[in-house]
């Protein structure tokens, strides 16, 4: 359970402010709206509702979990924000819930009916003609009868747990004139997509256990039945109870994760129409009401259609799917080349997933192998199942290097892996340590140390996402990599401070969350409204997942009232309504919903010569501001400041991917004028394309003589030409 957040005082304010739940359900709206265009391939439309539903599933498990809590353990409790009390957000998040699955099965029939032209047919076990339904009752009774356990519910045979999410078949039974409830638990351990024999025609294992139950419960007779499954509240608080000083803290962490599947229940989806007495007996046995039961026409697990994508042929990949995503090689990664010493004499940025994550890898390794590498220190939040980082840290400590790592084990649903991940590096003779009670250190800080000639010298990398191989290809992240050694020392220090257990301490660039990242961002903003009201251009653009601080969102507010102009890109939950007369009117607000998730944090200050412009792992949420150890760092390198601060206006000319946020609190997708679609994501990989070849080229002249590249050359004027055309008619 979350801890109450302080009870603010109502401001003049309030109606430019908006709960943070019915934010973000909106959001997950927007996620949805990408399975309705057309120009998507239909299983990236199909992915989209998926990634949905799986958003979907993780915000009742916590958001709703934990507001459950407070109705019942804090009923004083209520949205500092907005003042809306615990049950009163439940009511509008159940309300504007049940449209979203409304939205959601249109969606998903019109995708599945646009499949059906590329002969891949997703089947109820009713549409299938006589002879295939009983090919299929030979495979279920011969492959999947056996590893079902059907169970009856009546007075010698009690209601039994339902694991979370877990799939389930629930029927009413009838024999010799008593009437009961059964359960089926669909098996986790067998094949989702049972596929007619021969073509891309399909059923899914539930259906098919659905449609057969009457031979599973004989001699009992069917009567009502349709597929189900529990959400749980999974919000768990890893700060309960006092730790023994003798107990490790991953078996601790261990013991506390498995409580997920048994908390108390919050939601219950249906697939099918029932009768109101068998909703009746499942709230009931559950302790939920009727306004938490939700039903569903679409599959209530889709992650399924993963698998689908990886059955389908070749030759209809191309008309299916987006081309696999291969982010470019922009730095030297031969191994020939030390990329510390590459660094060492220019700041670098890069810029995932349009960019490889390949040059910081090497780097790591390299320093594993590197004589003058004294140690290497990390922080990790979520890692890849298969880290090549990993290993190169193990390899590190096995070389004799300090190998410090901090592992968030607290990381929410990754905290099995950071355990595996932890017992290995510990092993491997890496220094591992947790964060403080009472913080998460979401952190991304790498600091290498070495030394040369007799002098200490630090590498640092600081980024606005995890080191994980696998997201590096799908979020959009920054990754700055610099021999600044005021960055290098203040990096020392703060990792010196994370083992004393200590998240104050004084630094000369980075800020450092909880102690001083919120205040420095206040005073900037503050900075800037004193511009304005001097009669300068005060000037703010904001680039985050959320924005919920309320002094934050106070201190905007504020300034667009001093004419400050605000330009904010908040993917999310973003509890700031702009465009308000008097109010919010300098304000903007975009969301960009892409192929990729828009996950970097940048906060710029100023659009002149003096301009900040920070890249962080922090969102401006208050979970983030003060309850969390967080790093921001400046980008000092005016060519690297330059670049993104065109980044930022580039997202901030999309007119293809971005909903614009209204006074009513609506948010309405941009339309492109037809001779100049702006699409932020492609102009990023055709940009990283560009830079890749030119450095193709270059390294082919210098071996090979002079190579004609006009074509790249076109490519990329071509590209900064319809930013700046865009640009100077904005």
């Amino acid at each position: 359970m979350m801890n109450p957040p302080t009870v603010a005082n109502k401001t003049d304010f309030n109606h430019c402010i908006q709960n943070r739940e019915l934010s973000w359900l909106k959001f997950n709206e927007r996620v949805l709206e990408e399975a309705n265009f057309s120009n998507n391939p239909p299983l990236e439309r199909l992915r989209f509702i998926s990634i949905c539903s799986n958003n979907l599933d993780e915000f009742y498990m916590i958001r709703v979990g934990s507001l459950t809590d407070y109705m019942l353990f804090a009923p004083e409790y209520f949205d500092n924000k907005t003042g809306m009390t615990a049950k009163q957000q439940l009511d509008a998040i159940f309300k504007q819930t049940t449209s979203l699955y409304a939205l959601r099965d249109n969606y998903f029939f019109t995708v599945i009916e646009n499949l059906t032209k590329f002969e891949i047919n997703h089947l109820r076990m009713r549409d299938l003609n006589h002879n295939e339904q009983k090919k299929v009752e030979k495979q279920f009774i011969r492959d999947i009868m056996p590893l079902l356990s059907p169970q009856i519910i009546d007075s010698r045979h009690p209601f039994p747990h339902i694991d979370n999410k877990q799939l389930h078949i629930a029927v009413t039974l009838e024999h010799k004139n008593k009437s009961s409830f059964g359960l089926i638990a669909v098996p986790k351990t067998l094949e989702r997509i049972i596929f007619l024999e021969g073509t891309f025609r399909f059923v899914l294992l539930e259906d098919v256990i659905y449609y057969f139950s009457h031979i599973a419960f004989k001699p009992y007779k069917v009567q009502n039945k349709t597929i189900l499954t529990v959400t749980r509240n999974a919000d768990i608080n890893t700060e309960q109870g006092i730790l023994d000083e003798d107990i490790d803290y991953r078996q601790f962490m261990q013991k506390l994760i498995k409580k997920r599947q048994r908390l108390t229940p919050v939601r219950l989806e249906i697939q099918y129409e029932v009768k109101n007495a068998f909703i009746e007996f499942f709230c009931e046995k559950l302790n939920l009401k009727d306004t938490q039961v939700f039903l569903s026409s679409t599959p209530l697990d889709l992650n399924y259609c993963h698998k689908l994508e990886e059955k389908i042929e070749l030759k209809n990949r191309k008309n299916l799917v987006r081309p696999v995503h291969t982010p470019c090689d922009i730095y030297p990664v031969d191994k020939k080349i030390n990329i510390m010493k590459y660094v060492q004499k220019k700041d670098h940025l890069l810029s995932y997933p349009y960019e490889s994550i390949l040059p910081f890898l090497e780097m790591i390794k390299q320093a594993a192998e590197d004589p003058t590498v004294l140690s290497i220190k990390i922080t990790l939040y979520r890692l890849d199942s298969q880290s090549k980082l990993a290993e190169s840290l193990i390899r590190a400590a096995e070389n004799g290097k300090e190998v410090i790592v901090l592992m968030e084990l607290r990381a929410r649903f990754d905290e099995a892996n950071n355990i595996e991940w932890s017992n290995r590096l510990d092993e491997a003779g890496c220094r591992v340590i947790y964060g403080p009670s009472g913080y998460k250190v979401h952190s991304k800080i790498c600091l290498i140390t070495k030394k040369e000639n007799g002098k200490i010298q630090y590498i640092t990398q600081i980024g606005t996402g995890n080191y994980n191989e696998k997201t590096a290809k799908q979020y959009t992240d920054l990754s700055l990599i610099t021999a600044n050694q005021e960055i290098g020392k203040d990096a020392a220090r703060f990792f010196n401070n994370l083992l004393l257990g200590n998240h104050d301490g004084d630094y000369t660039h980075l800020w450092i969350a909880p102690n001083y990242y919120k205040q420095n961002i206040l005073q900037c903003i503050e900075a800037e409204e004193k511009k304005a009201k001097n009669g300068e251009n005060g000037r703010i653009i904001i680039k985050c997942n959320s924005i919920t601080d309320k002094d934050i969102i106070v201190k905007l507010i504020e300034a667009s009232q001093s004419g400050v102009k605000i330009s904010m890109i908040v993917r999310g939950i973003c509890c700031l309504i702009p465009c308000v007369p008097q109010l919010t009117e300098n304000i903007t607000i975009i969301s960009i919903i892409g192929e990729f998730l828009e996950h970097s944090r940048i906060y710029c200050f100023g659009a002149g010569d003096d301009k900040k412009i920070y890249i962080s792992s922090a969102d401006l949420m208050t979970r983030n501001t003060e309850r969390r150890i967080e790093i921001s760092c400046p980008v000092l390198d005016g060519e690297l400041q330059q670049r993104i601060f065109e980044m930022l206006e580039t997202m901030l000319m999309d007119n293809t991917k971005a909903w614009e946020q209204f006074s009513d609190g609506r948010y309405v997708l941009r339309h492109s004028p037809i001779d100049l679609p702006i699409n932020s994501q492609t102009i990023f990989t055709e940009q990283a394309r560009v830079s890749a070849a030119h450095i193709l080229v270059d390294n082919m002249q210098s071996t090979k003589g002079t190579i004609v590249s006009s074509d790249i050359t076109h490519i990329g004027r071509k590209i900064k030409d319809i930013f700046l055309k865009f640009r100077d008619s904005s």
